[in-house]
């Protein structure tokens, strides 16, 4: 069996996703699908970008004297190539040759040193500073409110130390997600940490952003996996994690997870690992509703045996089957109606988990939908530009909230969205990926025609659901992070006190804000 360990690096191309040596064709099934929607091939040829002039030659040298002048790219394609993430309106606006948020310059430091080096003498130099490894962030956490170099950390690339007797890796920020399996699976050990965003993601991206992978009910969340770090700021360096647990005072650790590059650069972690497994179990559950499959999540949530991996699509992600290019739109993959559920096994199959499920109403559909959901899981992410092309507009957003809440949460969101994309009518599809005792993450999909403006349509639909999270009880974002698109959701949801708490703690850290400026906190 593949593992993901066994999966390449990719090297992400600008304005669209994945590797183009192996794009994703849509099946004959979603094209008809379109059409039912109303979707039309629209899609103009990508415009080129221009260049705008970049830093002075003070500030070219100041950064060469640190890193070397031939890791300092000037150059329009590097810069091009680091501009915005992976949402659909930064696609959307690289398709238009928007500039608006190209970095000046992009530096490649190789240590720590480099790093804090950088970082020390940014504001006298007058420069601010994103950090930047894989680039996948879907939240505009790499578009700060003013002209910026980046510091891509693609050279910090080492596992610096394997602890076998506490099992922990010290892992540099620049070493991407399969990178990382791969340099673990070696020596027989595994993280377990597999979001989509897997063949582009990196370590420092996943404990900036909190990220969440598919194996979370067996592994874990990332900030739950990480026990040490180090920070480097404009005044200086932080190290945290002495111990795995303490009682000295608060736990710094978790201020800095989900940071997003405002508070400095994370440039290595040491994670917990664990014994890579020698056998894998996935396959398939029908429940005849989501309302009946979501009480049998939250049995197993509650009371265990929990999986690995635990996923429950509702009707229409059933029915589209999203997760599988090659039958998209094609029927649900696992018998006609209802809905279907997803759980995986590291380690030997336990039957205990199985008879909960037959207990509170599911039905076994075996291995098949299991391993074509495995399978099909990191192509999904492909789909999105053969859909914009197509004239489609396509994207996701997700939340969180306690069981009790869940239901509301997700008829609330559900209708936001088609109310605010009302004159093109939306497919809103959901599930259910990262689950507690205590509730669960709800993501959502939404495909629609494209109207003329597709950015301000998607904007309109977004606040529309942000406002339907907050009223409803749940939590911005379970994963995605904050990044700009959430900031001001974000600091309503935690309050001014709260923001106020943040700002003098970057205050203090950043007392010039060259650290990712205006991304995470409002500037005041």
């Amino acid at each position: 069996m593949t593992n993901e360990s066994d999966l390449p690096v990719v090297q992400l191309t600008p304005g669209r996703w994945g590797d183009p040596a192996h794009p994703v064709d849509l099946p004959s099934a979603a094209r008809d699908a379109l059409k039912h929607l109303g979707v039309r091939r629209t899609a103009a040829e990508p415009v080129a970008p221009t260049d705008r002039p970049g830093l002075t030659e003070a500030q070219l040298s100041f950064l060469g004297q640190v890193v070397g002048d031939e890791h300092v790219a000037s150059d329009l394609d590097s810069r091009w190539s680091h501009t915005r993430g992976y949402s659909t309106t930064d696609l959307l606006r690289f398709r238009a040759g928007d500039t608006s948020d190209l970095p000046d310059a992009v530096v490649y430091p190789a240590s720590h040193d480099e790093v804090q080096a950088i970082l020390t003498g940014s504001a006298a130099a007058g420069l601010a500073v994103v950090p930047y490894s894989g680039g996948t962030s879907v939240v505009g956490g790499l578009a700060p409110s003013r002209r910026f170099v980046t510091l891509d950390l693609r050279r910090l690339d080492q596992m610096v130390e394997l602890d076998e007797v506490s099992r922990t890796a010290t892992l540099q920020a620049g070493v991407r997600g399969p990178a990382a399996e791969a340099l673990l699976a070696e020596r027989g050990y595994t993280l377990g940490h597999f979001p989509q965003s897997y063949e582009g993601a990196s370590i420092g991206g996943y404990a900036a952003a909190r990220s969440s992978g598919q194996s979370s009910a067996g592994y874990g969340r990332f900030d739950q996996m990480v026990v040490g770090l180090t920070l480097a700021t404009p005044r200086g360096t932080i190290e945290l994690g002495r111990a795995p647990m303490s009682a000295a005072g608060p736990d710094l650790r978790q201020l800095v997870l989900g940071s997003e590059g405002a508070f400095g650069i994370i440039t290595s972690v040491v994670v917990r690992i664990r014994p890579r497994p020698t056998e894998r179990h996935f396959e398939g559950w029908r429940f005849e509703s989501f309302d009946t499959g979501l009480a049998a999540v939250r049995r197993l949530a509650q009371d265990g045996p929990l999986p690995t991996v635990l996923r429950l699509s509702d009707e229409v992600e059933t029915a589209v089957n999203l997760a599988d290019p090659d039958v998209l739109g094609g029927g649900s993959g696992g018998g006609s109606g209802g809905v279907l559920a997803i759980i995986g096994f590291d380690g030997p199959y336990n039957q205990a988990t199985a008879d909960v499920l037959t207990a509170a109403g599911g039905k076994n559909l075996g291995a098949e939908p299991g391993e074509t959901w495995r399978v099909g899981r990191y192509r999904a992410p492909y789909l999105r530009d053969p859909l914009l092309d197509e004239g489609a507009l396509v994207e996701t957003l997700e939340t969180a909230a306690f069981w009790s809440r869940i239901p509301a949460l997700k008829t609330a969101v559900t209708e936001a969205l088609v109310g605010a994309l009302g004159t093109t009518p939306p497919l809103v599809l959901c599930h259910i990926s990262h689950v507690y005792e205590t509730g669960a993450s709800l993501y959502f999909t939404v495909i629609c025609a494209q109207s003329d403006d597709p950015i301000e349509q998607w904007r309109t639909a977004k606040r529309a659901a942000n406002q339907a999270i907050a009223d409803a009880g749940g939590t911005i974002s379970h994963h995605h992070g904050v990044g700009t698109d959430h900031r001001d959701a974000y600091a309503t949801e935690i309050g001014p006190l709260a923001v106020e708490s943040l700002r003098a703690v970057k205050h203090a850290l950043d007392p010039d804000n060259v650290m990712n400026p205006a991304i995470l906190l409002p500037e005041s």
